[in-house]
């Protein structure tokens, strides 16, 4: 059974920083591309990142290009993201997801989940 469970999100003051992790399990992690992507409340699930295989390849949206960075521990089965310079913007819930194909993540598509981590920006 596959699991990808995050942790690390709170409630955070604008322009500070919070680190999520995903952990996963019941996979061969090294093949999988991994994602975070974030809902805010009334919105659509948007995409904010992702990784390649081994972790040579990201990309992000626009809106946090600069202030997130994305990285993974093979060796742990692990993917973060650092987040710095918070806007309340940011205030989400964050989600990871891992797929065979770099090229989905990008498109929103993923064929494993986590159950998400709320995140919380004040002004």
């Amino acid at each position: 059974q596959v699991q990808l469970i995050e942790s690390g999100g709170g409630l955070v003051q604008a322009g500070g920083s919070l680190r999520l992790s995903c952990a996963a399990s019941g996979l061969t992690f090294s093949r999988y591309h991994m994602g975070w992507f974030r809902q805010a409340p009334g919105k659509e699930r948007e995409f904010v990142a992702r990784i390649s295989l081994s972790g040579d390849t990201t990309s992000y949206a626009d809106s946090v290009k600069g202030r997130f960075t994305i990285s993974r521990d093979n060796a742990k089965n692990t993917v973060y993201l650092q987040m710095n310079s918070l806007k309340p913007e940011d205030t989400a819930v964050y989600y990871c997801a891992s797929d065979g194909s770099f090229n989905r993540l990008a498109l929103g598509s993923a064929v494993y989940w986590g159950q998400g981590t709320q995140v919380t920006v004040s002004s």
